[in-house]
């Protein structure tokens, strides 16, 4: 019962924060200085011709109107016409989408196999000279922007080695190149995330060790290995699901760095050329969709985090 009343409370905030978000995400875009008309059709275009395609697009229309008519369609999937191509917005910006999970995915299961690992192993080598050294590898990768992880990982396992395609991608039917084209921009966003997830990982370890019901699982006759095995990891792991999930957020937004590097045709990519082409109804879909994206799994992250700590479920 806890549980249920957890997840509807949960639920009700996501629905609430969408509302919120969706009319910032409207009003901020709305607000940009610039004629998106003549902007169309160029400077030296007349005034009746301007005003006739901001009939045709619809901005002569009261804000109010065009938020929920936007809005409503955001509910039937419908994401608007395109200024530029004159196409529906919503294949390209699904088809988009597609390539940024496949990559943000990748990236994040980089970043939680070097992270817990890792963590792991520099807290239970905490003080000695491989758990120091383990500790300053984590700190120089958290160092290291996520660009220029790509750049070295291109002049060595591309340009040097030539075992891995610089750039480019292929859709997960074509096996094998998929993989190949993949693996690179997956390192990229992967290594530094796991760098910063190490470290929570160590400090949430350390801590928990620490805690009476450790010492009374080594009291019992558990190694320190097994008592951590046993009892540790679950409670260690709390903070770092929650830790995880903002970082998942943030490999989505430096994603749109990534696939700018790679030539991965993603909602990064597809952002910068409707930028480029001032496609304002196409840079908002694509905003919103990362919004929703973005609170899809902090939502997510809450329930796992109630699933797998009692204490909150009691709390709630």
């Amino acid at each position: 019962m806890a549980l249920a009343v957890t997840v509807a409370r949960r639920l009700g905030v996501f629905a609430l924060t969408a509302v919120v978000a969706s009319i910032l995400v409207f009003l901020l875009l709305s607000v940009l200085p610039g004629d998106v008309a003549r902007a169309q059709l160029g400077m030296n275009a007349s005034d009746a011709a301007v005003a006739q395609l901001r009939a045709e697009l619809g901005l002569d229309r009261p804000a109010p109107v065009r938020y929920l008519d936007w809005a409503g369609g955001l509910l039937t999937g419908d994401l608007g016409t395109s200024y530029s191509s004159r196409t529906p917005v919503a294949p390209q910006v699904m088809d988009a989408l597609q390539v940024s999970l496949l990559l943000v995915g990748a990236g994040m299961l980089v970043a939680v196999l070097i992270a817990v690992p890792l963590g792991t192993l520099a807290a239970a080598r905490a003080h000695r000279p491989d758990g120091v050294l383990l500790s300053a590898i984590s700190q120089v990768g958290i160092a290291v922007p996520n660009f220029l992880a790509a750049l070295l990982l291109v002049a060595v396992f591309a340009v040097g080695l030539g075992w891995l395609p610089s750039s480019g991608w292929q859709p997960p039917t074509a096996g094998l190149d998929f993989l190949r084209h993949l693996a690179l921009p997956a390192l990229s966003l992967g290594l530094v995330r796991g760098a910063i997830l190490s470290r929570y990982m160590r400090a949430s370890v350390l801590d928990v060790a620490d805690e009476d019901f450790m010492r009374t699982a080594r009291a019992g006759g558990l190694t320190p290995a097994a008592a951590l095995r046993r009892h540790g990891l679950r409670n260690a792991l709390v903070p770092v699901v929650t830790v995880t999930g903002v970082e998942f957020s943030a490999l989505i937004i430096g994603a749109v760095v990534i696939e700018t590097v790679f030539v991965v045709p993603g909602l990064g990519s597809l952002l910068i050329r409707s930028v480029s082409a001032r496609d304002l109804v196409q840079v908002q879909a694509i905003v919103m969709v990362v919004v929703l994206l973005v609170l899809v799994v902090n939502l997510l992250v809450d329930l796992l985090r109630t699933i797998i700590d009692p204490r909150i479920r009691r709390a709630s």
